[in-house]
């Protein structure tokens, strides 16, 4: 009669699968709730399913140590050609199932790579308000004068304006030359979407005459973070900033330790 249970060690195997999965889905949703509704039952839960995967998997392994050999003893003929036959102890795993165990725990402790918005958090250092120029940063342009005839949202950097959106307050500012470049401004970052996420308003994009007055807007609304393109703005801004972001191309010859320099806003983030 054929037995159909299974072993110890492959049911075992089975409920470290089990186990494995289970925290895995539990980590994932751990990472796409924000870190500030995190209780500490639900880390606490997940160290202790963890720690268990890995003491069961020792465990495992200590009962799958094939058992010490006793010192061999003469034997007659008849029990010479008996000792010849293959043996197989029943309690000892196979290298097959300790590998499928090495799997299952290899897979378990995978990094998991950061999401754009833990990057974000990350790089923002938890600043809960940033100011932003538009041109050459979130536009195409990268003069007043092109603004005259159009204005073009960069759609690479969308994805990182809005992640901003969601952990900081964020104004958009701006030197035009007449009412016209605000309408051509406002309407190209309607359509792009910006304003629908909830994190930014029409009323957090502001315009000036002149370079002064954006620096006058900063310098107003104190923020932690604020990027431009303009080296001038991020050298007198440097003693009342805590942080910038200096878009360029080229790197400038002298910057403040707490002005960082980027090709643009997205690579500075890391979504290119």
């Amino acid at each position: 009669m054929s037995e159909s249970s299974s072993s110890p060690t492959e049911e075992i195997v089975r409920l470290i699968k089990r186990l494995s999965a289970y925290i895995t889905f539990k980590i994932s949703s751990l990472f796409s709730t924000s870190i500030r509704n995190l209780d500490s039952r639900s880390v606490g839960a997940i160290a202790g399913l963890a720690i268990a995967v890995i003491f069961t998997w020792r465990a495992l392994r200590t009962t799958g140590e094939p058992p010490r050999r006793h010192p061999k003893r003469r034997m007659q003929p008849a029990e010479t050609s008996q000792s010849n036959l293959p043996s197989n102890p029943p309690d000892v795993s196979s290298p097959h199932e300790d590998n499928g165990v090495q799997d299952v725990v290899d897979h378990f402790f995978q990094p998991v790579k950061p999401t754009l918005g833990q990057i974000v958090r990350q790089k923002l250092s938890e600043g809960r308000k940033v100011t932003c120029r538009l041109l050459g940063v979130i536009l195409e342009e990268s003069s007043p004068e092109e603004l005259q005839k159009q204005a073009t949202v960069r759609s690479s950097v969308l994805e990182v304006l809005l992640e901003i959106t969601k952990y900081s307050d964020l104004y958009l500012m701006e030197r035009v030359l007449d009412d016209e470049s605000e309408a051509k401004v406002l309407e190209a970052l309607e359509s792009a979407g910006v304003f629908t996420s909830g994190g930014l308003v029409k009323d957090k994009v502001l315009f000036c005459s002149t370079e002064m007055g954006r620096t006058s807007f900063v310098r107003q609304i104190e923020p932690d973070w604020h990027i431009d393109t303009n080296p001038e703005i991020s050298t007198q801004l440097a003693r009342f900033i805590k942080y910038q972001l200096h878009v360029s191309e080229a790197k400038p010859e002298r910057t403040a330790p707490n002005v960082f320099c980027s090709q643009s806003m997205e690579q500075f983030f890391g979504s290119v």
